[in-house]
């Protein structure tokens, strides 16, 4: 009978031990992006990269639900973005050559803050 016991203990702990691990390989939670209306960049060819750097991302177009604001500004060769809180207050700002990179940015960015 005592076996039983400490079996069923033994089995437990590793159930939330489970559990645990589980939570910590879930990734990063989803957050919602809405572009600024002032944006040069389309919101086609943001989601494209938004979907390969960072899956959690995604874009809305209810500036109420959103997470964050991105202002995406430039073309090929000088692209400057601006990440806003749900506040209004800009937070985050960057500046790079390349597209992908620009995006790559802005989700290391969010899904910083997201973590904290």
């Amino acid at each position: 009978m005592r076996r039983i016991l400490l079996g069923a203990g033994a089995a437990l702990l590793s159930i939330v031990w489970l559990a645990g691990g589980a939570n910590a390989l879930a990734g990063p939670r989803p957050l919602k992006l809405v572009l600024s209306p002032r944006s040069t960049v389309p919101p086609a060819e943001v989601m494209r990269h938004l979907s390969s750097h960072c899956p959690n991302v995604s874009i809305t177009q209810d500036s109420k639900k959103s997470d964050f604001m991105l202002e995406a500004w430039g073309w090929s060769g000088n692209y400057k973005f601006t990440v806003f809180a749900h506040g209004g207050d800009a937070v985050y700002a960057t500046s790079t050559m390349r597209l992908g990179n620009a995006v790559k940015d802005v989700c290391k960015f969010i899904n910083a803050q997201s973590a904290k």
